[in-house]
């Protein structure tokens, strides 16, 4: 009887150790294009019996992606050779197909891995396809790039921002946590840049924030990407106590960065309306540099705003020696100038003032010949007609930028 028992026991053992795949297994592994397994696997997701099958399954979808992004790759291959070696023929190849199956191999890939990673019956963790998919996926996320700007050039922002967001989304994810990517350092900066930007334009503000985070730190696109990220925070504040919350957040970035300056102009605007925050901001950065442009400018501006012209000088032109190529800060100079040349008491003090502000004004206008950035024309105008007259050949010469 003990015997029988125990050859019962290793019966069901034996028939539970080798329980056969799952009919909505079976399906999607029979499957021979990538659309066909996509069907089932959406259909009979719910029927695959443990997260093992789940795994089979998604590395499939994987298997059969990879089959199109490998003949695709052929072609590109083949044409690059024929190019540079001048023999043979540039073959056509599915553009459209080759970078949406590179896509699909990283969704499916990761996807794989998150029920790859599970405890199996016994509770012990034993992927199958990690090694092969972790380097899959890599170099399908780098076709992810190309990909993408592939249809930045064709305008399409849309298609462009869906391959960009996974490539920056997947950057950190645990398939990929022992690839090298160094390779990436050489453009995965700009990359997030301009996925930021294309995202605050479908206000996908919280894309902006997390794609901007990736550029922060580089050299080149890092004070843009704080600036979009800054705007995205911007632009979500609805009420008084989010510009409140905005601008607390604001002071612990800026304090913790003392000198950046996108900080400190986002918080002096953050300040808006409360003219003894924005003074002590500025009384503050002023304390520890005097010649701080950016301080000295906002300095000017508020003197502007209180119709002290002659503040307003003495600041803006601290600033112009910290900067000179500011047309911004070149044209209220001028401005200013030209106030204070009509508020002259004669008429010798006021042409000086005038052809003070002429030659800030002309710089103004050399550096920002369209008035893309300053509106420097009616004051040039102004300036010129209150030194010269409206009949001196030089004010006539700019007398286009009077209206």
């Amino acid at each position: 009887m003990k015997k029988l028992m125990i050859a019962a026991l290793m019966l069901l053992g034996t028939s539970a150790a080798f329980a056969g795949d799952s009919e909505a297994l079976k399906a999607i592994l029979k499957a021979k294009t990538y659309s066909e397994a996509e069907s089932l696997l959406k259909s009979g997701l719910s029927q695959l019996a443990n997260d093992e099958e789940k795994a089979k399954a998604y590395n499939k979808m994987v298997d059969l992606a990879m089959e199109k992004v490998t003949k695709e790759q052929a072609v590109i291959t083949q044409n690059q050779m024929a190019e540079q070696f001048k023999q043979g023929k540039v073959e056509p190849y599915d553009t459209v197909g080759f970078y949406e199956a590179a896509y699909n191999v990283v969704v499916n890939g990761i996807e794989c891995n998150k029920y790859d990673q599970k405890p199996n019956d016994k509770g012990k963790v034993k992927p199958k396809f990690f090694d092969a998919n972790k380097d899959r996926v890599q170099s399908c996320r780098i076709h992810l790039v190309n990909g993408g700007d592939v249809y930045r050039q064709k305008n399409d922002t849309e298609t462009c921002l869906k391959y960009w967001s996974k490539f920056l989304k997947t950057e950190n994810d645990p398939l990929l946590a022992a690839v090298d990517k160094k390779s990436e350092e050489s453009f995965r900066a700009q990359i997030a840049f301009l996925a930021a930007y294309f995202a605050l334009q479908k206000k996908q503000y919280e894309d902006v924030e997390m794609f901007s985070d990736f550029a922060l730190n580089d050299s080149t696109y890092g004070k843009d990407a704080l600036t979009l990220k800054l705007e995205s925070m911007k632009s979500q504040l609805k009420t008084k106590e989010d510009t409140l919350a905005y601008a607390k957040k604001l002071e612990g970035l800026y304090q913790a960065d003392p000198t950046n300056d996108v900080y400190f102009e986002n918080l002096f605007s953050a300040y808006q309306g409360n003219k003894d925050a924005q003074t002590k901001l500025i009384n503050d950065r002023l304390a520890k540099n005097p010649n701080d442009f950016m301080a000295n400018a906002d300095k000017g501006i508020l003197a502007m705003n209180n119709n002290d012209a002659d503040a307003a000088v003495e600041s803006f032109k601290k600033a112009i020696a910290a900067n000179p190529k500011n047309p911004a800060v070149l044209t209220y100079l001028g401005q200013c100038l030209n106030f204070q040349g009509g508020n002259a008491p004669d008429k010798a003090s006021q042409k000086a003032k005038y052809e003070e502000a002429i030659k800030y004004l002309e710089k103004a206008k050399e550096l920002d010949p369209n008035e893309s950035q300053a509106r420097w024309g009616y004051y040039l105008y102004q300036s010129y007609y209150g030194a010269y007259g409206a009949d001196d050949p030089k004010t006539k010469a700019v007398e286009q930028y009077s209206k």
